[in-house]
């Protein structure tokens, strides 16, 4: 799957997990797969997709006989993928530094400054998706197709709370600034300032998470 060419499944699992984040579905609430693929119109077998990757976030149970049903990730489960997101995150990026060929790097500049302008312009979804796509470009550049595969497992298990923050206001234009220190460093070769960057990226992009949820639960 591209970063540019979301799945069935990757899009139904945005638009419940965006539900679970937002409220809307309540923790206990059972999801019914036949109703899923009913609403959205489609087979029940991208819908079991969806509902695995949430499982993997720990926004969903899979019970014996039950189902999926709407749970809520701890601080903890939440804390410890995005430690692990952000230190995978970051060896891309240093490697990127490293690895990236002139077009590529040409590519992510030119992807950078388009989301610049979709953050000036609060285009929040758009933003978001273009995110995805931004990050991908790094984990390919890394030119390390374990590791570039890694990153994206994980990126789909932390999607939801990633994507959840961008509601957190001025969050657009402070991510693009945070995404300015990681493609300046990958652009001048300098693999440890990348690295430190995409760590500090990382990092900030957990504190709205938490600025999001400590709001959306008052």
């Amino acid at each position: 799957m591209s970063a540019e060419n979301p799945t069935l499944a990757d899009k139904l699992a945005t638009a419940i997990a965006d539900g679970i984040l937002s409220g809307a579905l309540k923790p206990g609430t059972r999801l019914d797969e036949m109703g899923l693929a009913e609403q959205h119109g489609v087979s029940r077998t991208p819908v079991r997709e969806a509902l695995r990757q949430l499982a993997m976030s720990g926004l969903i149970d899979m019970r014996p006989r039950k189902g999926a049903i709407v749970s809520k990730a701890t601080p903890d489960q939440v804390e410890s993928l995005f430690v692990a997101m952000a230190e995978m995150e970051a060896t891309c990026a240093r490697l990127a530094a490293i690895s990236m060929t002139p077009i590529e790097r040409r590519r992510l500049q030119a992807r950078h400054e388009a989301m610049l302008v979709l953050a000036n312009a609060g285009q929040t979804e758009a933003y978001s998706d273009a995110n995805v796509a931004f990050h991908g470009a790094i984990y390919a550049g890394s030119h390390n197709a374990p590791l570039a595969e890694y990153a994206m497992n994980l990126r789909r298990r932390v999607g939801p709370f990633r994507r959840a923050q961008f509601q957190v206001e001025g969050r657009l234009v402070r991510s693009n600034q945070e995404h300015d220190a990681v493609v300046r460093a990958i652009l001048s070769g300098d693999a440890a300032g990348a690295h430190a960057a995409m760590l500090h990226h990382v990092s900030l992009v957990e504190d709205a998470f938490e600025a999001f949820a400590a709001t959306n639960a008052a």
